[in-house]
């Protein structure tokens, strides 16, 4: 826990929030645990926009984020885009007591020894990725504040704009 301590203080206060470009890197497709314990690929082009986002139990920007996230994930389902909240916990029992007090219908997934967020190159608890339809990382965040769901929002909508031209 403490290696991510420093990364996430400063993200904290980095903030207002940033976003990278990628510059077209492919998103990889790595596999990952489902909370029931199927394996499933992380992310396989699907011709949808998916926002992946990293996050733990023990993150104050995570607690933060999480509800926010997954009021998103339910406002654009419908529109054609994944959010899909993967963590990072070691113990699994950390993360069923987060969910647990925490309601909610995004999609979690389960990265206990973190090669998913390896193969992303997190740096940063919580991170957000989204990805373009054909599988393109397009934007990268490595903080959470209030104005990031906006962000988030706005980025997403130009994706989805793209498609249509």
């Amino acid at each position: 826990m403490l290696r991510w301590f420093i990364p996430v203080a400063l993200a904290w206060v980095v903030l207002p929030l940033y976003a990278r470009g990628a510059a077209d890197k492919m998103a990889p497709s790595i596999a990952v645990q489902t909370l029931d314990g199927k394996t499933v690929r992380l992310f396989e082009t699907s011709g949808r926009v998916a926002l992946v986002d990293f996050w733990a139990s023990w993150c104050e920007p995570c607690k933060a984020s999480f509800p926010a996230l997954d009021a998103l994930s339910s406002s654009l389902r419908e529109r054609g885009v994944d959010v899909l909240a993967v963590n990072v916990d070691e113990k699994r029992k950390n993360a069923d007591a987060f969910l647990a007090r925490q309601p909610h219908t995004i999609r979690v997934l389960l990265d206990p020894r973190m090669s998913a967020a390896e193969a992303f190159k997190v740096n940063a608890i919580p991170t957000a990725f989204i990805i373009d339809q054909r599988g393109r990382i397009r934007f990268t965040h490595p903080a959470y504040g209030v104005e990031a769901i906006d962000i988030f929002r706005r980025e997403i909508a130009g994706l989805l704009e793209e498609t249509q031209h």
